[in-house]
């Protein structure tokens, strides 16, 4: 059974998208670093893209070994809320600065998949949908698959309202274990993006309580 790297930046690793500009020099530099620091690549990474170009926030794939180095030095990647990749050394890289970002291991089938778990995602049961994915296309028992989550904002600060006002953690912790995934299987950063500057918070940077715009990342990659 394959190793799993999981991994979370923080600002004092810089910003890793631009969401004016996704070929900003510097931001390009940051995740070289970032990902350097872990032992990792920019041309074995995959940006794990996902643009609101439809009304479907729950759209996934797998990438190959064609997608290395997709969306890391420009905004040239396939857009999904999730990417699956059966490679070992095949690192998933998603930024975010609200949503949840999320890393599902199969330790049964031997496969990877980063899949984003933001507002639009949640109110369509995108961590439910994430799961039945990997259940439909890949035979993955929800019992056995082990899952990190990246930090969210409290639901004072950032309620979801099509959701009763739950918390964006709040909601991904339900679906996840309505779709069958164990508590003690789900490994959780529990800091509060909109309240611990150590993450980004976009929804604060629009509120002016922020000086910064930015995102941090999860990337994750299974290893020998």
């Amino acid at each position: 059974m394959p190793k799993v790297l999981v991994a979370i930046s923080t600002v004092a690793d810089g910003s890793m998208y631009d969401r004016t500009n996704p070929e900003n020099q510097s931001v390009i530099a940051n995740r070289e670093s970032y990902l350097k620091s872990l032992g990792v690549s920019m041309d074995q990474t995959t940006r794990v893209n996902t643009k609101y170009e439809s009304d479907d926030y729950c759209r996934y794939r797998e990438a190959t070994d064609e997608d290395k180095g997709s969306g890391m030095r420009d905004d040239r990647v396939a857009i999904a809320d999730g990417v699956v990749t059966r490679q070992k050394d095949h690192a998933l890289l998603l930024p975010v600065a609200d949503c949840v970002g999320a890393a599902i291991f199969d330790p049964l089938q031997n496969i990877l998949m980063v899949t984003h778990l933001g507002r639009h995602s949640l109110e369509q049961q995108g961590g439910i949908r994430s799961i039945a994915y990997l259940v439909d296309n890949y035979g993955s028992k929800p019992k056995t698959l082990k899952i990190w989550l990246t930090p969210a904002p409290n639901k004072e600060i950032y309620p979801i309202w099509a959701l009763d006002n739950k918390g964006m953690k709040e909601v991904t912790f339900e679906q996840l274990k309505s779709a069958g995934i164990l508590d003690e299987n789900i490994i959780d950063n529990p800091a509060d993006s909109a309240t611990d500057e150590n993450y980004y918070s976009y929804s604060e940077y629009l509120k002016g309580h922020r000086q910064e715009d930015g995102d941090h990342v999860i990337v994750a990659m299974m290893t020998d």
